[in-house]
This record gives structure tokens, sequence and C-alpha cells, in this order.
């Protein structure tokens, strides 16, 4: 187990729809539930879908709210993709390539839930790239 691990709240408005999407779609591992709020493993660290009354409503753009992960290895990468296909799952953005040739080269798509909560998955050719390369100002998409 990491010693430490990302913890992440987010909105939702149906639990067995949630369940539906996470564990069958993408993967998750379904942990403690209520009929309010349920725990979801995703590649070992911790979400939590929190049903809410409020209106949810689709981000206009990727940006500024999104979250995700990212694979140290491509083949998971692939292999997620793989399964977010099959499942049929609503893509945001398709499977691309950014900043090819440059030191911060990397694969990425987007995923949308049901609920409008964007997830974005991606894998660096070059490691150095996920913190470091601060000599480069490229930040994803925006110009």
């Amino acid at each position: 187990m990491n010693k430490v691990l990302f913890h992440l709240a987010f909105p939702v408005t149906d639990i067995t729809q949630t369940k539906a999407y996470y564990v069958d779609g993408l993967g998750c591992i379904a942990g403690r539930e209520s009929p309010h709020a349920l725990i979801l493993n995703l590649y070992g660290h911790q979400l939590v879908a929190h049903t809410t009354k409020e209106s949810l409503t689709p981000q206009r753009s990727i940006y500024p709210r999104h979250f995700g992960l990212v694979f140290t290895l491509e083949q998971d990468w692939e292999e997620l993709l793989k399964r977010a296909q099959q499942g049929q799952l609503l893509f945001r953005e398709e499977p691309k390539h950014r900043f090819v040739g440059s030191a911060l080269e990397h694969r990425t798509f987007f995923l949308e839930d049901p609920f409008y909560n964007l997830m974005e998955f991606k894998y660096y050719r070059y490691s150095e790239a996920i913190f470091g390369s601060s000599e480069y100002t490229q930040i994803g998409d925006r110009n």
C-alpha cells in the first residue's frame, strides 16, 4: 500500500448510477456504501461520491476543473483506454498525443461521468515531465 493516498470527494445525484459507471465501467472497487455516499478505490486512491440535490451542469470546457490519474506504465494507460472504449464510456476528449517530440510529450484522454465530472488519464513519455521540466511553460491545451 502507498504511504500516502489521494482522496477526492465529488458530487453525484444517484448512487446506483454512480456504482454502475465507476465500478462496472471504469473498474473501480466499491467500498462502503450508504444511500448518500459511495467509497471507490481508483487504482489505490480513495474517491467518495456524495449525493447532492443541487442541479449539476456540464462545464463548457475541460478547464478549469477535472481530476484523474497519471500512469507510469503506458500499457496500464492503454488498458484503461480499451476498457473505456469497450464500455462505451463518454469521451469528453478522445485520446491524443500532446507536445509530440518534446520533453513534455504525453498521451491523454478525458472522460465525463453521468454527473458531468471530468476525468483525465495520461501517460508521459518522459517521467521527469510529471513534476519537473520547469523550463517549459506549456500546460494543457490552452493558448
